[in-house]
């Protein structure tokens, strides 16, 4: 499985969109800084994801959540998560 993701930030009001093969190895990594785009606002916390049979699928999602360029777009895409769970 692959997955596409959305991290939350726990110091500011920041978004992180990725996507992925080992989300929790890929979390992981965030949190301890090693990936340069995130370090700043680490930690994080993960408030979205969707599984999908390639990469290339998550990817294509992952572009296309990034292209709404909205922050209320991508909250109301994780409230909407939410309430499925």
């Amino acid at each position: 499985m692959f997955y596409c993701y959305i991290l939350k930030s726990s110091l500011v009001t920041a978004y992180y969109i990725g996507s992925c093969k080992d989300i929790e190895k890929r979390i992981k990594l965030h949190n301890s800084k090693l990936v340069p785009s995130t370090k700043r606002y680490a930690p994080w916390i993960l408030v979205y994801n969707e599984s999908f049979d390639t990469l290339s699928q998550a990817r294509k999602h992952e572009a296309k959540i990034k292209s709404w360029k909205s922050r209320s777009a991508i909250e109301k895409l994780i409230k909407h998560f939410k309430a499925l769970i």
